[in-house]
């Protein structure tokens, strides 16, 4: 009998968990319709559908299909790739304020991005940036953010790659390439300044079809890679001394989890900018629904991230039509009181 309740009581924490998921994927593909919908030019659902389905060569059926799509695409992988990132950090490292931000990823992305602008003599139109320069941009915040990674893994080598190492390595130089950008904008000019500021906003309107796919050719090999690696990451819940007893190899184990995440991070900011709280906030939501157990969390994390992310850019580029807000700075406005609550509702028993 009591192993029938057993039974009965864990079948219902799965089909829980399963739900949830379900549901975020519902409200993923009915924010995906309303974000082509909306814009400065408002389309019907009908003729959304129409023109994805291909039939449609109307001036609507370009603005969809060339402009919104590559965008609203966009904003849902990148944030599938900045949360399913930090729920992989903040397990691996068992902290909880780990995150592409906390640990100085869009820091040094930043930075090559200033790099690039006043150092390397990126052009600047009066429109902000010029259309020749994005790429050279994207190129340089990408390798000074992999180079803030390296930084941090070396440290955390050579002192034996403990998570709080890693977290305090992260802190440093994120400061480290915050004073160094902060540096290179004192020596630029106005319109160069200005271009790493409107940089550093985090923009999907950024977006395009060939930024699109080498985001997907990244986010979701890393996204299966952390499902892969569940179990590993269940065990290591535990402490170190037991996943290893499992026969979790824990040194590597974190060292490849942060390596893939760094990456996955690293190319949505540079692409994108700082979008900032969604690789942070997003896992702590999850959790509060369906708990910490890694088999759920990563795979919701991705599906929550990317709604979140879609919806906060649709209303983003809405709110104030025809102006397009930048969705780093709503992502802010957004996640900084949603954080606050997490902490208050959970003071006292850990985040």
């Amino acid at each position: 009998m009591t192993e029938l309740l057993i039974n009965r009581k864990y079948k219902q924490y799965i089909r829980r968990k399963w739900f949830f998921i379900a549901v975020v994927l519902l409200l993923l593909l009915v924010f995906f319709i309303i974000g082509l919908s909306m814009g400065s030019l408002k389309t019907s659902i009908h003729d959304v559908l129409f023109s994805l389905s291909g039939s449609d060569f109307s001036e609507n059926s370009v603005i969809i299909n060339n402009i919104r799509l590559p965008r609203v695409l966009s904003a849902i992988v990148a944030g599938m790739a900045l949360s399913v990132s930090g729920a992989a950090m903040q397990s691996i490292l068992r902290n909880p304020l780990a995150s592409p931000v906390s640990l100085g990823i869009s820091h040094g992305a930043a930075f090559g991005a200033a790099f690039a602008i006043i150092i390397g003599s990126a052009s600047a139109s009066n429109s902000i940036i010029s259309a020749t320069t994005p790429y050279i941009i994207s190129l340089s915040a990408f390798f000074w953010s992999m180079i803030n990674t390296l930084i941090i893994l070396t440290i955390a080598k050579l002192k034996g790659a403990g998570p709080e190492t890693i977290i305090l390595s992260g802190i440093i130089s994120g400061s480290l390439f915050t004073a160094a950008t902060s540096a290179l904008q004192y020596f630029g000019d106005d319109i160069q300044v200005s271009s790493i500021v409107f940089w550093m906003f985090g923009d999907m309107g950024k977006a395009s079809w060939n930024k699109f796919w080498v985001l997907l050719a990244v986010a979701l090999p890393a996204t299966l890679f952390f499902i892969r690696n569940r179990w590993n990451y269940n065990a290591m819940h535990t402490g170190n001394d037991t996943a290893k007893s499992l026969g979790v190899k824990t040194e590597r184990t974190r060292m490849a989890g942060m390596v893939i995440a760094s990456l996955a991070s690293a190319v949505t900011v540079s692409f994108f900018g700082i979008i900032g709280f969604v690789g942070l906030v997003v896992p702590h939501i999850v959790r509060r629904f369906i708990g910490a157990d890694e088999r759920f969390l990563i795979p919701a994390s991705a599906l929550f991230g990317g709604m979140f992310l879609l919806l906060a850019d649709t209303v983003a580029r809405t709110l104030l039509s025809p102006v397009l807000l930048p969705v780093g700075i709503l992502t802010s406005f957004l996640g900084a009181p949603l954080f606050i609550y997490l902490l208050v509702k959970n003071m006292g028993r850990g985040i």
